[in-house]
């Protein structure tokens, strides 16, 4: 098994005065030489002061800063685990994360005192050894990052750590339960980054923004991980900003920009848009959920080759990539497998391979970016990995003649209504399209007419006034009738999982009890 490899100070030996992150809140720029550096005195403190071994758990409760990316770095140094908390979970879901984990060490940000305080005092809390304050002023009797001044900033002795050691366990969004925590191995982190780099196109001219939430790995892997293996640049921003996404793109130095289907929907409706230069922008994709069609269009109307990606977090994320040429003759398409993927789709009736095209069935994935498994969680790995090594992704996807990939949906989403499959999906992208619906969800209800019959949960963009009547026949021009949902409801907004992503499930058992 290869040896996993000290990340950062490989890149500072060969490219030490790049810059290699850019604060957005100070407009600091580090180089790579500076970056390692301060790594370094992390790694330090967390294997001297902290008393950390390789294999012990480093939990972090706060948002993106520089900071955070030493730890990222620190733990790659000392075979210490990351694990990124959510901070949109609640404190309870915060406790039960913690409570599988058993972190020996919890950092925390500044807007969390109240959080931490309160999650200190809960028996689940017990395994942190460690409170330690990230930035800023700490809580009385906890240590501080900043102690780590003190430290030598050369780099320490690496132990032995080969490929399949975890690196990160990067819980995924569920609706029911504890969401899994899938490992994230040195060899994910690396494969992950090559496949990037080598199929993407990315290199060390390049500066991508990262604005989002560092507990997810389209944060961490979409491009962060993948820019320092080639020696490119982040610019790292608290958050999502519209105005502050202007200002950096109007800078000129930002080439790469990946985000979720709402910030590019906030950034089409902001008053800057129609006055934006986006003619620098080597890449611009969207990620963790479906993006409807209209917010592609209005990108390549400004001439940007927007497309949509397709990751998870048990595999990469990135797998797939849609040539740029390609983009607009194959809209919502992700692509082709990148270099050193495999994928494979499976009847979901039979379990049969799909050969043909335009043909639907469960994507599988293969290839050493994929997860060893969930922490804590042999059952769920067993469900998920089947003994060839495949990881059933429960998405629905199919591929056209070129061989280029389509996903469809999810499995559990997908409805059978009166002997015919549906994908909401398929629905959802469509109610997009209409000028007055601001977001939209489709599901299937029970019915004893039709087994199951599709309820769309609409929300109209200020002052519209959608009859069910009038959409309903709008999508009998757009849809086959089987595919047009029988219940129509509108709604304020659509409620959301800790992920962020909407709670479908929430969805069905309010409509079905009503």
């Amino acid at each position: 098994m290869p040896t996993a490899v000290d990340w950062l100070d490989r890149r500072a030996h060969l490219s030490p005065q790049r810059t290699a992150l850019i604060d957005a809140t100070t407009g600091e720029r580090i180089s790579y030489a500076q970056w390692n550096a301060s790594a370094n005195r992390t790694a330090r403190l967390l294997t001297g002061a902290l008393g950390l071994r390789p294999g012990e758990r480093v939990a972090v409760l706060a948002g993106n800063c520089v900071a955070y990316l030493d730890l990222l770095f620190a733990c790659n140094k000392t075979g210490a685990v990351l694990q990124n908390l959510n901070w949109r979970l609640a404190e309870n879901e915060l406790a039960a994360l913690i409570q599988d984990a058993v972190p020996a060490v919890l950092f925390y940000g500044p807007d969390f005192h109240a959080v931490v305080e309160r999650l200190r005092e809960t028996d689940a809390c017990a395994c942190v050894r460690d409170w330690v304050a990230l930035e800023g002023e700490a809580l009385p009797g906890d240590g501080t990052l900043a102690a780590r001044a003190e430290e030598s900033p050369e780099a320490p002795e690496m132990p032995a750590l080969d490929h399949d050691d975890p690196w990160v366990i990067c819980y995924t969004g569920g609706t029911t339960g504890l969401p899994k925590g899938a490992i994230l191995s040195h060899g994910n982190v690396t494969w992950n980054a090559i496949n990037t780099v080598s199929s993407w196109g990315l290199g060390p001219e390049d500066t991508a923004i990262l604005n989002a939430p560092l507990f997810h790995t389209g944060a961490l892997n979409v491009f962060t991980t993948p820019l320092v293996h080639t020696g490119g640049c982040s610019i790292v921003c608290a958050g999502f900003d519209a105005n502050q996404v202007f200002d950096l793109i109007a800078g000129g130095e930002v080439s790469l920009f990946f985000g979720v289907p709402t910030m590019f929907s906030m950034l089409q409706e902001h008053a800057r848009w129609d006055e934006a230069d986006f003619s620098q922008l080597k890449l611009v994709i969207s990620g963790g959920a479906p993006c409807p069609l209209p917010v592609f269009e209005r990108f390549w109307q400004r001439g940007v080759d927007f497309k949509t990606g397709y990751g998870l977090t048990e595999a990469g994320p990135n797998t797939f990539w849609l040539p740029p040429e390609q983009v607009r003759d194959k809209p919502g398409a992700v692509g082709y497998p990148l270099f050193h993927v495999e994928v494979a789709l499976l009847d979901t009736a039979t379990g049969e391979p799909v050969t043909a095209p335009d043909t639907t069935g469960e994507l599988l994935i293969r290839g050493p970016h994929r997860t060893p498994g969930y922490w804590n969680r042999p059952d769920a790995t067993a469900e998920a990995i089947d003994p060839d090594g495949w990881l059933h992704t429960g998405d629905l996807a199919c591929f056209d003649a070129d061989g280029a990939y389509t996903i469809v949906g999810r499995l559990k989403d997908m409805f059978i209504s009166g002997g015919e499959n549906v994908y909401p999906a398929e629905i959802e992208n469509v109610l997009h399209a209409h000028p007055e619906i601001s977001d939209a969800a489709v599901f299937g209800l029970p019915d004893r007419t039709w087994g199951e019959i599709g309820c769309a949960v609409v929300v109209p963009v200020a002052g519209a006034e959608l009859q069910a009547r009038n959409l309903r026949a709008w999508l009998k021009e757009r849809l086959a009738r089987y595919k047009v949902p029988r219940r129509i409801e509108f709604a304020e907004a659509l409620p959301t999982t800790g992920a962020g992503k909407i709670d479908k499930r929430a969805l069905q058992e309010r409509y079905t009890d009503e």
